[in-house]
């Protein structure tokens, strides 16, 4: 069973900016008047409780401009196809990333991987409810778009995409330069259910197409114009990016 929605589910971050805690993953949602954009959308079961969060912020799921992906992990795109398909919601991504969404192959952590560390603390439970979410159902995006320009989008909080491969090829984060918020995805998170620690820190290596990419990528997150970070792994940063990659770097990559 995916998590029951709950109105504390709900972080406000900025008045037009709400971070949404679904099945150990966030989605973001940046209004603009009755309009939205909403970036990643959770585990396929998360399907309710992200639409119930849209109806929580009052934005109906027809006003949502645009979906962006920061990268088509099961645990991000879960709802995207499903809400393009019944509202029309065009899905936009990095180019790198369309032919991962559109499932012309999969660079996900495999179930064998998982298997394998097992026996660490926390990660079996994390795989059964993986499961349990859709983690490992068949989810393509039929229509993925990339990015029509380079530069700020015309969308609800102008979100610029900020290139960080190395969890996937295409993976971006959202800066959202009025707020000074980067929606950071998977390129930098301050906790997960397979981590021992809390704060800033990459994903284990076993979840990461390319570590080292992964660990470069880290610069374009500490240039940031931005004092928030929204993770999709862990509690939202307050605080210098560059202070966070700092410390993400100190700690490196679990197993």
């Amino acid at each position: 069973m995916a998590k029951q929605f709950r109105i504390g589910d709900v972080v406000r971050i900025d008045g037009d900016v709400h971070a949404v805690l679904g099945s150990d993953v966030t989605w973001v949602v940046v209004r603009d008047g009755d309009d939205a954009t909403l970036i990643d959308t959770g585990y396929p079961r998360d399907h309710d409780a992200l639409l119930a969060s849209l109806e929580l912020l009052k934005v109906a799921p027809e006003s949502v401009n645009a979906i962006l992906i920061t990268h088509a992990h099961n645990d991000h795109i879960g709802s995207a196809e499903r809400l393009r398909a019944e509202y029309g919601i065009p899905v936009l991504m990095h180019p790198a990333e369309v032919p991962h969404a559109r499932r012309d192959f999969l660079d996900q952590v495999s179930a064998g991987a998982v298997a394998a560390n097992a026996w660490r603390p926390g990660v079996a439970a994390w795989g059964l409810r993986a499961v349990r979410n859709g983690g490992t159902a068949h989810v393509p995006i039929t229509e993925p778009q990339a990015f029509p320009a380079p530069g700020p989008l015309d969308l609800p909080g102008a979100p610029i995409p900020l290139h960080t491969p190395g969890h996937t090829a295409g993976h971006c984060a959202y800066l959202l330069p009025a707020t000074g918020i980067v929606v950071a995805g998977d390129a930098l998170s301050t906790g997960h259910p397979t981590s021992r620690v809390s704060g800033p820190q990459v994903l284990p290596a076993m979840f990461q197409k390319d570590l080292p990419g992964t660990l470069a990528s880290l610069d374009v997150i500490a240039e940031a114009d931005a004092d928030i970070l929204i993770p999709g792994h862990g509690p939202v940063h307050r605080g210098s990016p560059r202070a966070a990659v700092e410390a993400a770097r100190e700690r490196g990559a679990a197993f």
